[in-house]
């Protein structure tokens, strides 16, 4: 019965906000709360689109400032030209953005959504949806379904980039990995995230788009993907800094969700260590995005993930600084990245159970962890430096690599 309260509370919610959505703005903003509210006269003006042959539009979601990374990609395309569209919210990060709005005017301004849309499909000739969210909010009821159908009516070409969280089932999640986020978790949290992925799924299959996904393990949630490599620019990372020239190597964990990063399982572990004086862990967290830099070229050791069996952005950057990059990685990752690149990913395997292990090791043999380092910055160049990513999407958008 709570279940069923639940659903009905949820609906009710729903229409609540598509009834507001579909009053001019002047009057819907009168009916949010304090926190959403917005100016209906400084609505800003739509995206304005690039000159090429072919023009690509990412987003709305920007994580960790892959669309905008994506889009300087695809311009090494000839006759590309992409820019990339994000909403911010006030827990924004400040990744870089092309064309960026508020969250608020993105969810509830169907001005704003309504000439957003027609700029995009008057001006672009491909769009990529990242994480199955709406690109024109309250133009079409944010359902992507709805926009997917509009744009194709009017000659735009349409594909779609997952991120992770969107399309990963906790259900499959769990058979294959016993250190899993999904174990002995919060079974409401498990069960939003699974109705959720589902839910995503549904849409990438009513859409029937071309897949693109950002880390190898989801091709095993979604086998009709491509693998759409993270793009790092190495500059920003790039630094002289040593690494594990210290006796006290210091240790850095900058969890974007500890819950699913596994940071509750190698925490004992850390702390122990930092107990003992055998390592300096530090623990980053909502550190924006212009800091992280430096943060990285003051570490040794940089523990990314061990509940997931990828790697992420933040290794890659990790990579890409010459820091030595710790984290759970599937054999069906490295496979996977091997049979693309014919590389090995630089970075050393560890589960919450072996990291003690491994970071006593990494003291006792500083000369063999420092040479896998080394790699990080040659193959960060090779598979992340927004080449590949190029020639995966040439396909997408009919453009030779």
């Amino acid at each position: 019965m709570s279940r069923i309260v639940a659903s009905l509370t949820s609906k009710a919610r729903i229409a609540l906000r598509l009834a507001k959505a579909r009053l001019p703005d002047r009057l819907s903003v009168l009916t949010l709360a304090e926190q959403d509210r917005y100016d209906p006269a400084a609505i800003p003006d739509p995206i304005q689109p690039p000159e090429g042959n072919v023009r690509v539009m990412i987003g709305p979601a920007n994580f960790a400032g892959q669309g905008h990374a994506w889009a300087r990609a695809a311009e090494r395309l000839d006759g590309v030209a992409a820019l990339n569209m994000q909403y911010r919210s006030r827990a924004d990060y400040g990744f870089p953005a092309d064309y960026a709005v508020p969250e608020s005017i993105w969810s509830f301004s169907r001005r704003w959504g309504v000439r957003q849309r027609a700029a995009v499909g008057a001006g672009f000739t491909h769009v990529l949806y990242e994480a199955e969210r709406a690109l024109f909010g309250a133009a079409n009821d944010k359902i992507v379904t709805r926009e997917a159908r509009w744009l194709r009516r009017h000659g735009v070409n349409v594909g779609m980039i997952c991120h992770g969280t969107d399309i990963r089932l906790p259900s499959r999640h769990r058979e294959i990995d016993p250190y899993s986020p999904f174990h002995d978790a919060d079974p409401d949290w498990v069960a939003s995230l699974e109705a959720r992925a589902r839910a995503n799924h549904a849409v990438l299959d009513r859409v029937g788009a071309p897949v693109f996904v950002s880390t190898p393990e989801m091709v095993l949630d979604r086998p009709d993907a491509t693998w759409l490599p993270v793009v790092v620019h190495a500059d920003r990372w790039v630094t002289s800094a040593p690494v594990l020239s210290r006796e006290v190597p210091v240790v850095l964990h900058a969890p974007t969700n500890p819950q699913v990063k596994g940071t509750h399982r190698i925490e004992p572990v850390v702390d122990a260590l930092h107990g003992e004086g055998l390592i300096d862990y530090r623990r980053v967290i909502k550190v924006p995005a212009a800091e992280m830099p430096a943060l990285y070229a003051d570490a040794d050791i940089v523990l990314e993930q061990f509940a997931l069996g990828m790697y992420s952005v933040t290794a890659v950057e990790a990579m890409a600084a010459g820091r030595l990059v710790i984290a759970h990685v599937h054999e069906q990752v490295r496979d996977h990245v091997r049979e693309i690149t014919g590389l090995e990913i630089p970075v050393v395997s560890a589960t919450p159970d072996t990291l003690d292990a491994v970071l006593r090791d990494v003291r006792k043999n500083r000369e063999h962890y420092q040479e896998i380092a080394a790699r990080g910055p040659e193959f960060v160049d090779a598979v992340h430096n927004g080449d590949l990513a190029a020639r995966v999407l040439a396909p997408f958008l009919g453009a030779t690599a």
